[in-house]
């Protein structure tokens, strides 16, 4: 047979096998119909006759029960499947809850790092204050900068650039101001967070767990029970009770509470002296004080006023001497001195300032007098008033250095970072 009879005959084979299996296919669905009885047979005769059928039914004998069995599984698979993407929808959006928790709290420090005072690394209570490429500084540290920078008759610097920093060259920064006053910070009463700005507020007014607190001072400190007794303790109110059953303070004996309580009465007996003898000295003919004195035409200021000078020593040393001034027809001068001429005051912590009132006009007879020093009526320093006493002639016409009763050396640095400091001078002239 030659080449192109063969190809014209595979078709026609092919065919011919393809019809002798479908016989095979038709004979095994007669045997099966017959086996099964009447109207399985009736069924499957009336099913045979299209084509389409009878393929239908040799891919079923072919594929046999795991066709059906795949259909079933996949509407099992597609609802676990189901399942399994709800739970990883639940799980993604815990972690992403958790993770926009842990960004907040991240920001939240990163807000803490970027708005704090770059002296002392905190935030900033009250005003912040800038230099001219934008470090910020607390009050607290840039009066202290001032002060020292004084004190070392030196410029004073920005710590982290270096540029020069004056109450003149730099600025407060009102956005930092507010936007620390918005950051969270704990009551120390029933431990709740609030913004800074409202803290104040909601400890002296709305916080249902502060009870007696101390009337003349900070409303948001505690004081023990026991405190008539001797007890210092200062704490927030949710340390108090912890303390109260802990106090030694009730077991003390009754010798011991007599000593408490004659300090105590001793220090009540110096207020009363104080507070009768400045009513005693308003009683005098003879009274004068540096202030503001009020004309028709021109208000003449004669605050006494502090300015600051150096020694002529190898070492220099700073101190401070007013302008002569009239009181009680008498001219006088201040001087002033920081912590007794320290040799470095600068590298001391405590810092205190003493004055020494000079008189410089000629006198007949001794004047006796009584003074003291207070803060000038635009000052923000704090001063206790101390009443001295001396008895001016021409051959001892200065006091010793006196201390000046500033509260803290917080006050006192305030003091030295002023370019002047302006106090008020009462004098009362005792007569004979």
């Amino acid at each position: 047979m030659s080449a192109v009879e063969e190809r014209e005959a595979a078709p026609a084979a092919a065919a011919a096998s393809s019809a002798a299996g479908g016989a095979m296919v038709m004979a095994a669905a007669a045997a099966a119909a017959a086996a099964s009885g009447p109207s399985d047979s009736l069924h499957h005769v009336g099913a045979s006759n299209p084509s389409q059928q009878e393929q239908l039914e040799q891919l079923e004998l072919e594929e046999g029960p795991s066709s059906k069995k795949r259909a079933r599984l996949e509407p099992e698979s597609g609802s676990a499947s189901g399942s399994a993407g709800s739970g990883s929808a639940a799980a993604g959006s815990a972690a992403a809850g958790g993770a926009k928790a842990a960004g907040e709290n991240k920001l939240e420090e990163r807000l803490y790092s970027v708005l704090c005072c770059t002296v002392c690394l905190d935030l900033p209570k009250a005003s912040v204050y800038q230099c001219t490429n934008g470090h910020l500084m607390c009050a607290g540290c840039f009066i202290h900068l001032l002060a020292d920078a004084r004190l070392k008759e030196e410029q004073a610097t920005c710590p982290n650039c270096r540029c020069e920093i004056s109450k003149s060259l730099c600025c407060r920064n009102l956005a930092v101001e507010k936007a620390v006053s918005e950051l969270p910070s704990e009551c120390g009463f029933c431990l709740k967070q609030f913004p800074r700005s409202i803290l104040e507020r909601h400890q002296k007014e709305d916080c249902q767990d502060r009870e007696k607190v101390e009337e003349a001072g900070d409303l948001r400190v505690m004081q023990c029970k026991y405190k008539r007794i001797g007890c210092p303790w200062l704490g927030p109110f949710h340390e108090l009770t912890a303390h109260e059953g802990e106090c030694g303070h009730p077991t003390k004996t009754g010798n011991e509470l007599m000593e408490i309580l004659d300090e105590m009465d001793q220090n009540h007996k110096k207020e009363m002296q104080l507070y009768n003898s400045i009513f005693n000295l308003l009683s005098f003919e003879k009274i004068g004080y540096t202030g503001t004195d009020f004309c028709s035409q021109t208000c003449h200021k004669k605050e006494v006023q502090f300015r600051p000078y150096r020694t002529d020593d190898f070492i220099t040393r700073l101190y401070y001497e007013t302008p002569r001034f009239t009181v009680l027809n008498q001219t006088w001068v201040l001087k002033a001195r920081v912590n007794d001429s320290e040799r470095n005051p600068n590298l001391s912590c405590k810092r205190t300032l003493s004055f020494q009132l000079i008189l410089k006009s000629k006198v007949n007879s001794p004047m006796e007098c009584s003074f003291l020093l207070l803060k000038g009526p635009y000052d923000d320093v704090k001063i206790n008033p101390v009443i001295y006493h001396f008895a001016f002639t021409n051959e001892s016409n200065e006091t010793d250095y006196l201390p000046l009763p500033i509260i803290d050396s917080v006050e006192c640095n305030k003091l030295l970072a002023a370019k002047n400091i302006n106090l008020r001078l009462f004098i009362f002239q005792i007569q004979k």
